[in-house]
């Protein structure tokens, strides 16, 4: 199936497209019941007066196909800031097109623009199709890196704890 695929920065009108493809990529994950991203939420922190994060869209023919939702941390080993993908998420129907590798590119293309020494992301374990897609592209595994998170409570409870003085 020919096509036309064009990549490019969602802007705020993306915002339906953007949290469309997160619940879509959090049904595949098994994690819908996760999401409480909202559009409100989702416009402020993408383009509000402090934006945390950006995302690529990819349009086939001109209807939405995937994206990629990215924000910028630091290396302190490199001095140099990196580029963390959050997200990444091509339709089943648009697989094997060569959308995912696009989106990557493109983000490889804008992490050297910015100076960024690191392009990384987190893939969950039984996913092997992303996982043989990753390696495909010259991605390795960290195995000896672990996730660690705090979130709801447990993160509440740790901003409260008392600091020793």
């Amino acid at each position: 199936m020919a096509g036309i695929l064009r990549i490019r920065a969602a802007g705020p009108d993306d915002v339906p497209a953007v949290l469309q493809f997160i619940r879509a990529l959090a049904e595949y994950e098994r994690l819908a019941a996760e999401v409480e991203a909202t559009e409100e939420r989702l416009h402020a922190a993408l383009f509000g007066p402090r934006p945390y994060a950006e995302a690529l869209l990819a349009e086939w023919d001109g209807k939405p196909a995937g994206f990629a939702l990215f924000f910028h941390n630091f290396s302190t080993f490199l001095a140099r800031p990196g580029i963390y993908l959050e997200d990444l998420f091509v339709t089943p129907e648009m697989r094997g097109h060569g959308i995912g590798r696009a989106l990557l590119s493109e983000l490889a293309r804008i992490a050297l623009l910015r100076g960024c020494g690191r392009l990384e992301w987190a893939v969950l374990d039984w996913n092997e199709p992303a996982l043989r897609f990753y390696r495909s592209i010259g991605a390795r595994s960290m195995p000896e890196w672990t996730i660690e998170r705090l979130t709801g409570e447990a993160l509440e409870r740790l901003a409260r704890a008392e600091r020793p003085l």
